[in-house]
């Protein structure tokens, strides 16, 4: 896993967070690349934008001081959890390549369980449609996912959930985040 550059700014607490006593600001962002949350300590006399792009990665850093760590997903603020959605929404558009990536090449977990049914509104049926159709030629797109397996929900909707599942609540199984 290569270290984060840049990161993605969901809110920012220029108090901190209300029960933590601790009067320090900290921005919740997430790592544009791996898609980590993380929380981003501020430089003195700098204050973040939501949705900014900062540089987080080795060496001098322009507007943040340290990185605190991971956000526990019980501090998720719920400002960040929206504009985390809209993240995501724009980073399966922007990587649409990797994700159709893994309609083609994903595998089955063990006897009775594959990959595929871990997203959300694709169950046995599909899956195995989906297996279908790839054996015959890959994907080349989501807009080809949905012309070739008919009345499939949207698939890259269905990404964009399960990364959110992943990134806000404890899954047994991670796909796309680690």
């Amino acid at each position: 896993m290569q270290k984060e550059e840049y990161a993605i700014v969901l809110d920012y607490l220029p108090n901190g967070y209300p029960l933590d006593g601790k009067m320090m600001p900290v921005a919740q962002a997430v790592g544009e690349r791996n898609l980590i949350l993380l929380e981003l300590v501020p430089r003195k006399g700098f204050s973040l934008e939501i949705e900014e792009r900062v540089y987080i990665g080795e060496g001098k850093r322009d507007k943040i001081y340290y990185i605190l760590g991971r956000v526990r997903k019980d501090k998720i603020t719920e400002s960040a959890k929206e504009n985390l959605r809209k993240f995501i929404e724009k980073a399966v558009k922007a990587r649409e390549k990797e994700f159709v990536d893994f309609f083609n090449k994903s595998t089955a977990i063990n006897k009775r369980f594959h990959q595929i049914e871990l997203l959300p509104g694709i169950g046995k049926k599909y899956m195995k449609e989906i297996l279908e159709q790839r054996n015959i030629k890959e994907f080349e797109s989501f807009e080809d996912i949905k012309k070739r397996i008919s009345s499939i929900p949207m698939p890259e909707k269905a990404i964009e959930k399960r990364i959110f599942q992943e990134m806000t609540e404890d899954e047994r199984y991670n796909l796309f985040v680690q």
